[in-house]
């Protein structure tokens, strides 16, 4: 065990993998930690540790960890002739490609931070992010998807953002300096003196989360707590140096930048990049790069194990993995996937990515129970809604977490935010619901919002969700409460896998399985679930339609 001492103050340690989790013959290596304390220092201790160790895969792009480093030295010698200094933001509107990377890395090597927007984000959506974060340089693709972000940049207002001084852009467009050309002209940049670049506390990157406010809220993390926390995630996975990544989920989003990145490279894993899920090209990266762990998400599991060109036989190189979503989704990852050691998580960004990650090697069923023990460092404590008495093991209620990984606070315009999201005595309030088992493992139960009240009941979305993706004849459940005559009432939307089973047959197997306050008041047959680009239902979209549909007649389901 290892401890490590950053400006005076004593953070938790990081632990070496327990050997007893480690299989003779599986290929895995007892993994050290990583001696840097900065983003670069890290890809740098890399690059001299195992120079021709691949890093990262992308299209018809391979790039060892030597090489990487040396793209992102050249990468800072760009920003830095645009006068991008040490404590400045750079922003990147870029979706998973190796310029993402290195440009990420050469702003750490010059001591300033990554601020990376979401390449689905309309105009009104980019001039807040851009207002708000107040990069001095962006690098951005022309295009991405239906938006024209080049077009964007050239009607931009005179004095619109006052901190912006330099655009360049991917590939060519609107007249504005190529990236790759200036890149590749060059000179790569050397070590800075001591003082001129990142240090372990510095700003890293700041992260824009969505949540129950209009705006997004701005999230700054620090460069040891994305290597800490990366690292102990790296080691929940049971990844090494032989590990292949494939990442679909987006780089801007914490589950790609704060967590699948640092992860992988903490252990000298390889990062297969998608620029854009897609089903059947994700079997394809899959199986032509033989990857090892996957990063994916519910819909993005369905979406392949339904796929047309979906054999077991193609994803055989898969043993790793992470997830998020219902016992149910754990277990197609592990089992109709192939990602047999795939890891259940909890987190978000505020608490660093992750707080709570399962073993890759704990039994399936427990795997799928629960998010997994905090990780080093991380407190989680559940609280009684109304009284705020810290609850024991076993009793629901709302999670609160602290801990050095854990973010200091919003900042930026949602700096407002932080009296309501913090205790007086400094633990974030989640919004979540749950509870720590016997083991001290936590389980999560729900969003506060999303908890639905019914005869003076909390029932759980997550839980009803559940129980219907056990019916056969169910691919994806999407469950909310909507205020009716009594209380509120339950409604489930669902995704059928081939011939839609009747309301009557959805009700026979709820009430079989569950509570009966837990079973729907009402079902409609969708052919897909309202979500966000990286896979999460949008509650918000299912009220609105269950509102409308509790506004029509429909026959008893008894």
């Amino acid at each position: 065990m290892r401890w490590r001492k950053i400006l005076g103050e004593l953070h938790v340690p990081i632990h070496p993998r327990q050997r007893g989790s480690v299989k003779p013959g599986s290929g895995l290596i007892a993994m050290r930690a990583p001696f840097s304390r900065t983003m670069f220092e890290l890809l740098d201790e890399q690059a001299q540790r195992a120079p021709g160790t691949l890093a990262v895969l992308s299209g018809d792009i391979s790039l060892t960890y030597a090489q990487l480093a040396e793209r992102a030295r050249r990468a800072a010698s760009v920003l830095s002739g645009l006068g991008v200094r040490r404590g400045e933001r750079v922003g990147l509107l870029i979706n998973n490609r190796p310029e993402w990377l290195e440009l990420a890395f050469g702003a750490w090597l010059l001591g300033a931070t990554v601020a990376p927007f979401s390449t689905w984000s309309t105009q009104p959506e980019l001039a807040f992010l851009l207002d708000d974060s107040l990069v001095c340089a962006l690098v951005c693709l022309p295009t991405f998807g239906r938006e024209d972000f080049a077009a964007m940049m050239q009607k931009r207002m005179p004095g619109e953002f006052p901190a912006l001084r330099s655009i360049m852009m991917l590939d060519g467009g609107g007249g504005f300096t190529d990236y790759a050309t200036a890149r590749d002209a060059a000179e790569p940049m050397g070590d800075l003196a001591p003082g001129d670049g990142s240090s372990a506390s510095d700003e890293a990157i700041i992260l824009y989360t969505s949540g129950s406010t209009s705006k997004p809220k701005a999230i700054a993390l620090a460069h040891y707590l994305v290597i800490e926390n990366g690292f102990n995630i790296g080691e929940r996975q049971g990844l090494s140096e032989h590990d292949r990544v494939l990442l679909s989920p987006p780089l801007f989003w914490a589950y790609g930048g704060v967590n699948a990145l640092p992860a992988s490279f903490t252990h000298g894993a390889a990062l297969v990049l998608q620029g854009r899920f897609e089903a059947g090209e994700a079997l394809d990266l899959i199986e032509r790069h033989q990857c090892t762990s996957i990063y994916t998400l519910p819909g993005m599991t369905e979406a392949m194990i339904n796929h047309p060109a979906f054999r077991r036989e193609r994803t055989r190189s898969l043993r790793l993995g992470m997830t998020i979503g219902s016992p149910q989704d754990v277990i197609r990852a592990s089992v109709e996937l192939g990602a047999t050691g795939v890891c259940n998580v909890y987190g978000s960004s505020e608490t660093g990515g992750n707080c709570c990650v399962t073993w890759h090697d704990m039994p399936l069923d427990k795997r799928a129970s629960c998010q997994g023990p905090p990780l080093p460092g991380v407190q989680m404590r559940i609280v009684d809604e109304v009284t705020g008495a810290v609850l024991g093991h076993g009793k629901e209620g709302q999670l609160q977490v602290r801990g050095p990984y854990v973010m200091r606070g919003y900042i930026n315009a949602s700096a407002v935010h932080n009296a309501a999201n913090f205790t007086g005595d400094g633990w974030f309030r989640s919004g979540d619901v749950g509870l720590l088992d016997a083991d001290g493992c936590f389980v999560f139960h729900g969003r506060t919002t999303e908890m639905i009240k019914r005869a003076g009941i909390n029932v759980s979305p997550a839980e009803v969700e559940d129980v219907l993706l056990q019916h056969t004849g169910v691919a994806q459940a999407g469950v909310v409460g909507v205020e009716g005559d009594r209380g509120e009432v339950i409604v489930a939307f669902v995704v059928p896998r081939d011939v839609a089973p009747s309301a009557a047959e959805l009700v026979a197997h709820c009430r079989k399985l569950s509570s009966s306050y837990k079973v729907p008041d009402r079902f409609e047959i969708v052919e897909k679930l309202p979500a966000t680009v990286t896979g999460k239902v949008m509650r918000r979209d299912l009220k609105a339609a269950a509102v409308a549909l509790l506004a029509k007649p429909v026959a008893a389901l008894s």
